[in-house]
């Protein structure tokens, strides 16, 4: 990767999101937990989440992952409250067909991954760019899942 390919990759945006990731205090009492690990890279994701009316109310998670995994934690974790399985689940989806098929960036209140839209060329950065995402769907199913039960 040369100098002008990391510059390009790592934007003054992108390290700022990376500085600033909301909701970094892991819940008491979440109704599900999920860790997600980028095997390659080695970030990790945990979140906890607390869903209430169907609806995320409380959200937490613990960031470990490069700049790039933190900026889409951070875009993430500004968003997430009042969001619903299904929105989750359709950000997940963009997200991964905006890095990986190169379709349209993630809809509004998601539309803010756009600034990731760099890194589409670099794979080896898309499972720690996922894994907010991928960590909080899997959350939302647990919780449906107790909630069932």
């Amino acid at each position: 990767m040369s100098e002008s390919d990391l510059i390009k990759l790592y934007s003054n945006r992108i390290l700022a999101l990376a500085a600033e990731i909301p909701h970094q205090d892991r819940l008491e009492a979440p109704d599900a937990t999920v860790r997600k690990r980028a095997p390659l890279c080695g970030s990790t994701v945990t979140v906890d989440v607390a869903v209430e009316d169907g609806r995320i109310a409380r959200f937490g998670q613990e960031v470990r992952a490069c700049a790039l995994g933190q900026a889409s934690a951070s875009v993430v974790g500004a968003a997430v409250l009042g969001r619903t399985r299904d929105e989750i689940h359709t950000a997940r989806d963009q997200l991964r067909a905006m890095l990986k098929d190169e379709g349209p960036v993630p809809g509004a209140p998601f539309d803010g991954l756009e600034v990731l839209l760099p890194a589409r060329e670099y794979k080896n950065r898309h499972a720690s760019i996922m894994l907010t995402l991928d960590a909080l769907s899997e959350a939302l199913e647990k919780a449906a899942e107790s909630d069932c039960a």
